[in-house]
């Protein structure tokens, strides 16, 4: 259920001058017919609490135009997605109607027009009388291709019966945000736009503006906070499949974030946590925390006890103590000497990364063949070379003096040579950390063009909808192609059979 902009404008104004500071403009709307519309007045009052608690207070030189629209964006997004929140927990009352909900402009003539006409199957009553059409009722959607915008026209005859005096019709077909305009099309485009192509919606909007409909950005981040209510139950079904594997990686980044009330970015940080290379799945998903604290990683990981391959961060030694088997990451072992190397040529560091390239020349041979056969060729070949380096570590370690960065290196492999080594001794384990790291790397990349999360609720979001993205990647199919279906089948699939649309179960329709 949408609200009118000019609403959230009124809560954000109300807001900025309850700290006595200039009331912010709005831009103005070009298109009215895009304007989302009507909720009840409790939604309209909870609004206005949820833009002050929200509202950050925005100084010209703290902040750049850009950074300012970053902001509004996800204000925007926040607000729409607890609106739907609401609606979903609210039960409905019988018989109660919306009041004053405002009709829409037309969609530009100049658009070109696709019609789909739903008809009964059958024009005969269940009386035997043979029904007249009597009118039709026209719903039309915006949809995107690159570049390129066109109208569906949904056209639904109305049938009339003169003998019984009933009148039938093909219901509306249910839609991801509900009396929307917006084709599932349209909105996979934004979200993968956002989210996979790392475009902010104010960058969108100009996209669409050169294809012939500016749709403004406000209206934009509504679609996008909708969506993002809509798609967690399949990222919630996704968590739950992943912690049904015995083998996890798991790898965190950090996101500035705002905090609500002063403006100021701290250090958020986006984890990670995916299926083991040698899983029979690839799944990746991502959870947005407020800070790099262990604790996030034993709330989502819960009663899971498994292998968990991860770095030496201490943040994971709770969970290591508790039960979960540590799996070490040999490149990251395999780091310490290659950074030696590079600053000063060390023979220590060379002869080391010589012996952890055989190593790795035998994993590139055994990554596609059985589990069995992968730790038989492990126990065969890779046990005696990694026994070796030990024991010349330990030697050189004796040598180097204390505190140098030769006896730093030696020391972060010797401390953790078990865990390190633990993938030796089952063919299910990775040698490396590297598949996640992999899976990290686009949020990375995206950081650049993000700047930071405008709210917590904002990053839970987009990790929401890249760990759906990424993981439709990483299974081969088109993210654009997956989401534009999932939207399509999620209002009418059964909750108890929403993992059936997860991207590892999914295909593209013929």
């Amino acid at each position: 259920m949408f609200w009118k902009q000019a609403t959230i404008a009124t809560a954000s104004s109300t807001a900025v001058q309850s700290n006595n500071r200039p009331q912010r403009r709005r831009e103005t709307k070009p298109y009215p017919h895009l304007e989302p519309y009507g909720s009840s007045q409790r939604v309209g009052q909870f609004e206005m609490e949820i833009a002050g608690q929200f509202c950050v207070e925005i100084n010209t030189e703290r902040f750049s135009a850009e950074q300012k629209s970053l902001l509004d964006e996800s204000l925007d997004e926040d607000l729409q997605a607890v609106a739907d929140e609401i609606e979903q927990a609210t039960p409905p009352v019988a018989g109660r109607q919306d009041k004053q909900v405002p009709k829409r402009a037309p969609l530009p003539a100049n658009l070109s027009r696709r019609e789909i006409r739903h008809e009964p199957e059958s024009t005969t009553c269940a009386c035997g009388c043979q029904m007249k059409r009597i009118g039709e009722d026209v719903a039309e959607k915006l949809d995107y291709a690159p570049g390129v915008f066109t109208v569906e026209r949904h056209i639904r005859g109305k049938w009339a019966c003169a003998q019984c005096e009933t009148i039938h019709q093909v219901p509306v077909d249910p839609h991801i945000i509900d009396k929307g305009i917006p084709t599932t099309g349209l909105l996979a485009q934004v979200l993968v736009a956002k989210y996979a192509d790392h475009l902010p919606l104010y960058r969108q909007e100009a996209i669409f503006g050169r294809a012939g409909l500016a749709i403004p950005r406000s209206t934009l981040a509504q679609w996008v906070g909708s969506c993002g209510v809509q798609l967690q139950p399949l990222v919630d079904a996704m968590r739950t499949e992943l912690l049904q594997r015995r083998v996890l990686h798991a790898d965190e980044t950090p996101v500035s974030m705002l905090k609500p009330g002063n403006g100021k970015a701290h250090r958020a940080y986006l984890w990670a946590y995916a299926t083991g290379a040698f899983e029979n799945i690839k799944a990746v998903v991502y959870d947005f925390c407020e800070s790099r604290s262990g604790e996030h990683a034993r709330r989502f990981l819960g009663d899971w006890r498994g292998s968990l391959t991860c770095d030496d961060f201490s943040g994971y030694k709770a969970l290591i103590a508790s039960g979960v088997t540590e799996v070490g990451c040999l490149a990251h072992a395999r780091r310490k000497f290659f950074d030696l190397h590079a600053a000063n040529q060390s023979q220590i560091a060379e002869v080391a990364l010589q012996q952890f390239a055989r190593v790795y020349e035998i994993e590139r041979e055994v990554k596609e063949i059985a589990t069995d056969q992968r730790q038989t060729i492990r126990q065969q070949q890779t046990k005696p070379l990694l026994d070796a380096l030990h024991q010349w570590m330990v030697l050189q370690r004796q040598k180097v003096p204390e505190g140098s960065a030769s006896a730093k290196a030696l020391d972060y492999s010797l401390r953790r040579w078990e865990a390190l080594t633990r993938f030796v001794d089952d063919g299910q384990l990775p040698v490396d950390n590297n598949w996640i790291e992999n899976q990290i790397r686009p949020i990375a990349i995206g950081r650049n063009n993000w700047l930071f999360a405008g709210s917590l609720r904002a990053g839970q979001r987009a990790a929401a909808v890249m760990t759906l993205i990424q993981s439709a990647r990483l299974n081969g199919h088109d993210p654009y192609a997956y989401l534009k279906d999932v939207l399509a089948r999620l209002p009418t699939q059964r909750v108890s059979l929403v993992h059936e649309l997860l991207p590892h179960r999914w295909f593209a329709p013929s």
